[in-house]
């Protein structure tokens, strides 16, 4: 079993920048590639960012590529989001998630879920 605790969310203004956190318990996360999705109200989960178990991977959805970074350190169990130039449209619950194996998009390949940080991004 792996236990995700995401952090980091909040308020902000479209421009802004926030760094959000998922620490991991329960499993060292080196076994896992990690990802991040959100959902935003009235709509599906949908994919964010992953990154290899080794973290020399990465791979963006196209309404992030160039704003986010996602990172991770093995030794403190933790990945990272970087969201920077924020948009209204980024407002969402941000979840992470861990899978064993390779990196994947697709939302039904992880096996572990945290319970979701709020990100709100006003105009």
């Amino acid at each position: 079993q792996v236990q995700l605790v995401e952090s980091g969310g909040g308020l902000v203004q479209a421009g802004g920048s926030l760094r959000l956190s998922c620490a991991a318990s329960g499993r060292t996360l080196s076994n896992y590639a990690m990802g991040w999705f959100r959902q935003a109200p009235g709509r599906e989960r949908e994919f964010v960012a992953v990154i290899s178990r080794s973290g020399s991977i990465t791979y963006y959805a196209d309404s992030v590529k160039g704003r986010f970074t996602i990172s991770r350190d093995n030794a403190k169990n933790t990945v990272y989001l970087q969201m920077n130039s924020l948009k209204p449209e980024d407002t969402a619950v941000y979840y992470c998630a861990a899978k064993p194996g390779s990196n994947s998009n697709l939302r039904n390949a992880y096996n572990y879920w945290g319970q979701g940080t709020q990100v709100t991004v006003s105009s």
